[in-house]
């Protein structure tokens, strides 16, 4: 609706329209064709995952937690265990560390390879959908001869992996990544060379090294900044602390720059996979955890393709966990959205947020309103929350009063 000046607007988009693969609500003011600010609403995917993990059994829990993104899903799923593992105090064989790298890695070349695609998509560039969505297939055909999935791959246990990689399917794998590599080499150059794409996206959803700090922007978003930051390198987790691999950062500072990031990080992807196949060492691919895991609690960390995926678990000795707790990349990119978009224009907006990758499932976050007898609305605030929660324990038999 237009307010007292006639060239302000203040416009809906989303969560259902064209623009937008998930629902998500954004209130866009608009002078003319000029974004003066925006309002992100998230929660319209809420699926309470977080909280169905502690009615459920560690075990349910992997794979549940798989769903939070189906691109993802390999992701969520390592953080989780990571967790786990932590608390447990398991020692997980090296063989498998090197099978999660190795599917981790597979996972980010199709992440990066469906959002190229998305991302020419978003400016008219299909073509290039096409040409790489056609690649996604080779990768996704290869995770489906290695975990029997080409989606939710469910490789992990809790204490390492169910599946082995035969010497037969090595062959393969190299193939294929020796095939992509080459259409990759392609892409680069259209993404380096083609003026369509080059003036496009240059300048567009500008985040300075300074601001991709102070919004706490993760992964490729804030690497396509010049911040360097990746989880695999800065805190190794699974068989990188034993992989060579060099952290892509770009001083583009805009959507150009992000595009750079990921299609040179395939190509460091492509050195991984290699690198895991050439010294992945014989031996067990699971230690045996127990059902009911000892009181503690970890943070475990993960560099998903969309940045730094976080997940907290709190174990309480019994089969369940008693708290688990998500931030998702998305989540933390979300806040250099709204700065991206200010003073650009309306047509920027779709190209602008698609190049975070956005993954709105993955925020799964809702806000509880009571809507009172009077007709006024009651907002749950932080500290009345916490109470609620203190008072549904005490009905269920726990009081932390006691402690």
């Amino acid at each position: 609706m237009p307010n007292s000046n006639n060239n302000k607007f203040k416009i809906p988009i989303g969560p259902q329209h064209p623009a937008l693969k998930e629902p998500e609500g954004f209130s866009v003011a608009l002078k003319g064709e000029k974004i003066l600010g925006v309002d992100i609403r998230l929660g319209y995917n809420h699926r309470g995952i977080e909280k169905a993990c502690e009615d459920r059994s560690y075990i349910q829990d992997i794979y549940l937690i798989e769903r939070v993104c189906g691109i993802c899903s390999h992701s969520h799923a390592t953080c989780f265990v990571q967790a786990v593992e932590e608390i447990a105090k398991l020692d997980v064989p090296k063989r498998a560390l090197y099978i999660r790298t190795i599917i981790g890695e597979l996972e980010r070349i199709h992440s990066h390879l469906l959002w190229l695609g998305v991302a020419g998509h978003e400016i008219g560039f299909d073509t290039l959908l096409m040409y790489t969505w056609r690649d996604r297939e080779v990768v996704m055909d290869i995770l489906a001869m290695l975990t029997g999935n080409r989606v939710n791959y469910g490789v992990n246990v809790i204490g390492g992996v169910k599946r082995d990689i035969t010497p037969e399917q090595v062959k393969d794998v190299l193939k294929a990544m020796d095939t992509l590599e080459e259409r990759t080499k392609y892409y680069i150059g259209i993404g380096t060379t083609e003026t369509t794409i080059v003036k496009r996206l240059s300048g567009v959803g500008v985040v300075s090294y300074e601001d991709a700090l102070k919004l706490g922007a993760v992964g490729p978003t804030a690497r396509a900044s010049g911040v360097k930051r990746d989880v695999r390198h800065d805190d190794p987790y699974a068989a990188y602390g034993e992989i060579s691999f060099d952290v892509i950062t770009d001083n583009h500072n805009d959507v150009y720059g992000r595009t750079i990031v990921r299609l040179k990080e395939l190509m460091e992807s492509y050195k991984i996979v290699r690198q895991a196949l050439k010294n992945i060492p014989e031996g067990a691919l699971s230690v045996k955890a127990p059902r009911s895991i000892p009181a503690g609690e970890a943070i475990s960390r993960y560099e998903a393709p969309r940045g730094e995926d976080v997940h907290f678990v709190k174990s309480n000795g019994t089969e369940k966990p008693e708290r688990v707790k998500l931030r998702a990349p998305t989540l933390a990119n979300v806040q250099a959205v709204k700065h991206m978009l200010k003073d650009r224009f309306l047509a920027d907006m779709p190209i602008v947020i698609a190049a975070i990758d956005p993954c709105f499932s993955c925020t799964d976050r809702m806000v509880y309103v009571d809507h009172l007898d009077s007709g006024d609305t009651d907002v749950m605030t932080w500290e009345s929350l916490r109470k609620y929660g203190i008072e549904w324990h005490k009905k269920h038999g726990v009081d932390f009063s006691k402690g």
